[in-house]
């Protein structure tokens, strides 16, 4: 959730609505420092603060004792059931729950470290081990722990580990002195097996296993620039009063070579599709987000996450993550977690940006912005300096965002002098916007994190957060800086924000063949990056790993020419009109070469003709512009309310979640049936190119493949990729991976000819937009060499 929650938003648009026109007019012109002045005025009232503290009460991020052993009891009964992966979340759950250091988060730490074993994760089974140890485990216990510690170490091949962590498991035993309970002869008996297992690996080792060369792939170009950090040394900064600050090739660039490789210089991860909300007439809710899958740093997939120490919201890969994250930024958004996930992501960006680049920076700043606004009678005249072209033979030391050597950095700078466009957006979103990072900053100063915003004192030096008799306080001098950095950075995300996204798995992602989706994992800032205009047919490529982001060339580029990304409205899914009316929330209009042809010539666009409807009678194409449509056979003169063949397209895709709801529960012989009601259904009224069409035969390829029936799933994905290269091109990422999923079936499938040369075809594709490090290029490339090591006789003979 980009902006705040819809009840906030409510409140101040009638809020809004009710102020006197002189006072709107006022805000509506105001510069971003006196927007702040009057916001700090304006959120004073009662309704406000006691709407803020009931949003804020949905939202659980506090640790809560209950919580943690509901959620405790939740995966012993689903352990109970082997369903050890859903177990693991919900340990993971109970642990962000419990205080650190305590006897409770030391029990979840060691049950999910028995889940761990069972899903054979030993590495990461003994780090839970060893937490569960470093939070005070009950004495009476860690023999059981101890010996699971062995049997991973014997797993690993650590057989001197392993008789080592069995000699204290056995001293430990004879120290307890208590051999005749049930569970003391259960922990010996096992102590037994696993010493004798011990002496099997020892007589007879284990064969070393090959060591297989590490799957490169071809080195990439890379040459940094010496002016713009993270860029390639074949781009270049040029700036121009119609296009801005842009990049351009400086020489001819190839398909797939790497030009940016940033790293965020801030990021946030969004919460998922559902906020962590608590119902008090239900159970605690056993829901998994994003929140709960990656770590809030760095993004990296969560297998067992660290819980934060303050809060039961953020969750970390490593003790290192969390530790960096409490001192850069946590320690002082965590008693805010509530409040930052009611006013959304935007506004938390903006607060961890401040964070992140300290007061002193941007306060330097932020001064620096008004000194160069000295004309009283012109308010928006900073704001226009920070677009206007550079004096002549100034060099890129005039752009905007450059330091004094002209270079261009990923920097507070470099984010700062991101245009806001203050005076394009609507005054009613600059007073929701306003009002909002007000109410962040009167809460760090109500939550007595003044000093620690400031970065003042030392941590131990910090003040307890203060009583309510500063609620309604002025807001200091240094916070009210922070409040107009803070919503000059919450102004410019709506044309700066950029989302990192990732391919999540559908399912439980244990079968033989892995259906995966792009989704929106995090909103950050990337300074360098958003030099990139945009275009509905882009030449690059933009890759995610972690915070980092990739731009490759997704086509050939000569020399001279824009370097451009597409921020989301794409040629291939959508048509001009609807592309424009998206691109407005950036306030320009897009000029790109797919507009002007569509948008100059009379002919239909190829995404209007492929997603059309057909005639329910004869299957010719459906043509008007209008609410009525006309069978375009004249033969035929059927027509049809749109609004009729929408209705059905909704009924339609209804149906299909319906199937794959089916599919989830292990029903896929009805999921069969049902798509394929569909897919006639479907054939009556739909374009036979229409995306749906080929959507459904992805369905069909997943449901057989999850049934083992190879042939029949690669017939079905051939139909899909048809339709995929139709409308996205056969050069496409989507085309990639839906190749890559053939490629899955073909493998399974045994069809070692044409698992080869899918193979080959995915990856190269896929080698262009993500680069060879990408873990499906991997995993190709490990089924190539699985398949080329098979006996001649059986290639010889598939």
């Amino acid at each position: 959730m980009a902006l705040p929650a819809p009840e906030w938003r409510g409140l101040l648009a009638r809020r809004w609505a009710a102020l006197d026109p002189p006072l709107r007019e006022r805000l509506a012109g105001a510069s971003l420092h006196d927007a702040v002045h009057l916001g700090c005025d304006l959120l004073r009232t009662e309704e406000e603060e006691a709407a803020l503290l009931r949003l804020c009460q949905r939202v659980c991020t506090g640790k809560e004792p209950e919580a943690a052993s509901f959620y405790r009891e939740q995966g012993n009964r689903e352990f109970s059931r082997r369903r050890y992966r859903v177990a693991l979340r919900l340990y993971s759950k109970a642990a962000s729950h419990e205080p650190p250091g305590s006897p409770e988060v030391s029990v979840c730490f060691a049950n999910r470290s028995a889940a761990l074993f069972h899903l054979e994760h030993f590495e990461v089974c003994l780090e839970d081990i060893a937490r569960a140890e470093s939070h005070g485990y009950p004495d009476r216990l860690l023999p059981k722990i101890l010996l699971r510690k062995a049997e991973c170490l014997l797993c690993l091949g650590r057989l001197q580990d392993a008789a080592d962590a069995l000699s204290v498991v056995e001293s430990k035993i004879h120290m307890d002195g208590l051999m005749a309970s049930p569970t003391h002869q259960t922990v010996l008996k096992k102590l037994g097996q696993l010493k004798v297992k011990l002496h099997e690996k020892e007589r007879c080792p284990e064969p070393a296993r090959e060591a297989r060369a590490d799957m490169q792939g071809k080195s990439e170009i890379w040459e940094e620039n010496d002016s713009i950090s993270g860029a390639s040394s074949s781009l270049s900064l040029n700036f121009d009063t119609e296009r801005g600050r842009h990049l351009v090739a400086s020489q001819d660039i190839v398909p797939g070579q790497s030009l940016l490789k940033e790293e965020a210089f801030v990021s946030v991860l969004c919460p998922g599709e559902s906020l962590p909300l608590r119902d008090s007439e239900t159970a605690w809710d056993t829901r998994v987000t994003n929140a709960d899958l990656y770590c809030h740093r760095c993004l990296r997939q969560l297998l067992a996450s660290v819980p934060c120490r303050g809060c039961s919201y953020a969750k970390y890969c490593s003790q290192d993550c969390a530790d960096m994250a409490w001192e850069q930024y946590h320690r002082t958004e965590c008693s805010l977690g509530a409040l930052l996930l009611t006013l959304g992501v935007f506004c938390h960006v903006a607060l961890r940006t401040v964070l992140l680049a300290g007061f002193a920076e941007v306060d330097r700043l932020v001064e620096w912005s008004h000194s160069r606004d000295k004309d009283p009678h012109n308010p928006r005249a900073g704001c226009k300096r920070l677009s206007e072209a550079p004096e002549a033979g100034a060099g890129t030391r005039g752009i905007p965002g450059c330091n004094d050597s002209g270079q261009y950095h990923s920097s507070y700078q470099a984010v700062f002098h991101l245009l806001p466009h203050a005076e394009q957006h609507s005054p009613e979103h600059k007073f929701l916007c306003v009002l909002s990072v007000v109410a962040v900053c009167k809460q760090l100063q109500e939550a007595g994190l003044h000093a620690a915003v400031l970065k003042e004192e030392s941590s131990e030096q910090w003040p307890k957060p203060k009583t309510s008799e500063q609620t309604s306080a002025e807001l200091s001098p240094e916070l009210k800086t922070v409040a107009e950095a803070m919503l000059r950075h919450v102004l410019q995300l709506q044309c700066n924000a950029q989302a990192i996204t990732v391919m999540q798995e559908l399912g439980p992602g244990d079968g033989a063949v892995v259906n995966k989706r792009p989704v929106r994992l995090a909103t950050a800032f990337f300074p360098v990056l958003s030099l990139l205009n945009h275009s509905c047919c882009p030449n690059t490529s933009v890759s995610f790993s972690g915070t980092a982001a990739t731009v490759r060339a997704s086509q050939p580029i000569p020399r001279g020419q824009e370097i451009f990304h597409c921020y989301g409205p794409h040629q291939c899914r959508m048509r001009a009109a609807e592309r424009q009316q998206l691109l407005s929330q950036y306030f320009f209009e897009c000029r790109c070469r797919a507009c002007l042809d569509e948008l100059e010539s009379d002919v239909k666009s190829m995404v209007s003709m492929r997603n059309s409807f057909c005639c329910p009678s004869c299957q010719a194409p459906m043509q008007g512009e209008g609410d009525l449509l006309c069978c375009s056979d004249e033969a035929c003169a059927t027509s049809v309310s749109r609004e009729n063949l929408s209705c059905r397209l909704r009924d339609l895709q209804q149906q299909i979640k319906k199937a794959l709801d089916l599919l989830r529960d292990g029903k896929a012989d009805q999921a069969i049936k049902m798509l394929l009601k569909c897919q006639m259904d479907a054939g009556n009224f739909l374009s036979p190119e229409h995306l749906l069409m080929g959507e459904m035969e992805d369905h069909l390829a997943q449901v057989y493949a999850t049934l083992g029936k190879w042939q029949e799933a690669a017939r079905h994905l051939r139909k899909s990729i048809g339709i995929v290269e139709m409308h996205h091109g056969p050069s496409s990422v989507e085309t990639g991976h839906e190749l890559f999923k053939l490629a899955q079936i073909l493998f399974n499938g045994f069809a070692v000819s044409e698992a080869l040369s899918t193979i080959q075809r995915a990856e190269e594709i896929l080698s262009v937009h993500c680069g060879p490090q990408n873990a499906q290029i991997q995993e190709l490339q490990e089924m190539k060499t699985c398949l080329s090591e098979l006996p001649r006789s059986i290639l010889q003979r598939t």
